[in-house]
């Protein structure tokens, strides 16, 4: 397994290469944001450990160029600050977990297995179904670039749509992912809450995004077609 650090701190950045050498992975560094970009998207790594606060081009900014450019090599990300705001920046901008510092190397190398078993099926921070774009850390949906409001019901509804793209989707999966354990109601109010969501979505803009598959539930169409 080939693994790159990206850190400025070279003495730490050497200390986490020999830990990482001794846990029997092959190791390269880079130093500032620029050569760690650089790196990460002309080699193939099995995982990125990935300092935040980096010369040239931060950790954050980093992670989300990787995600843009279609790399979904798992990511750890390394960070001094544990105010709970910049932790959520570094997940929001596509990192996948994080360690504050100083760590436990031997934390670190269980977290980084973990990411390891993992792989790196795509998971982007923004998602992009045709001209339809979702931002679940922004809770804002946008066609094309037209904003468009919904309820956090409404958008919680075709954000699992979203990240189950391409697949059909009963009702009652849905229902269990969007709704809790309280909820006794008819399955029946998906439907209401695709209704609405297409009142907003397809109506406006002569779209059939969401689809209905008879007796098999919803289909989240990228191409998006026209409506007759």
């Amino acid at each position: 397994m080939r693994i790159l650090v990206v850190e400025d701190d070279r003495r730490l950045a050497e200390l986490l290469r020999r830990g990482l050498v001794g846990e029997g992975y092959a190791v390269d560094n880079a130093h500032d944001g620029p050569q760690g970009l650089e790196s990460a998207l002309e080699n193939d790594y099995d995982a990125i450990v990935l300092d935040v606060m980096l010369p040239g081009l931060n950790g954050y900014g980093l992670c989300a160029r990787l995600r843009e450019a279609g790399c979904w090599t798992p990511v750890l990300m390394l960070t001094a600050k544990d105010g709970e705001l910049d932790q959520a920046e570094g997940l929001d901008t596509g990192a996948d977990d994080y360690v504050t510092k100083p760590f436990s190397f031997v934390a670190l190398a269980a977290r980084l297995r973990a990411l390891i078993r993992r792989g790196r099926p795509e998971r982007p921070a923004v998602m992009r179904i045709g001209d339809l774009e979702i931002d679940p850390a922004a809770r804002r949906c946008r066609r094309g670039t037209t904003p468009v409001a919904l309820t956090a019901r409404e958008f919680a509804v075709l954000e699992y749509l979203g990240r189950r793209s391409g697949e059909t989707v009963s009702k009652t999966e849905v229902l269990e992912h969007v709704w809790d354990d309280r909820f006794d109601g008819d399955v029946n109010i998906v439907e209401v809450y695709i209704s609405a969501l297409r009142r907003k979505l397809d109506t406006p803009f002569g779209r059939r995004t969401i689809r209905t598959i008879r007796g098999a539930g919803y289909f989240l169409d990228a191409a998006g077609g026209t409506r007759p």
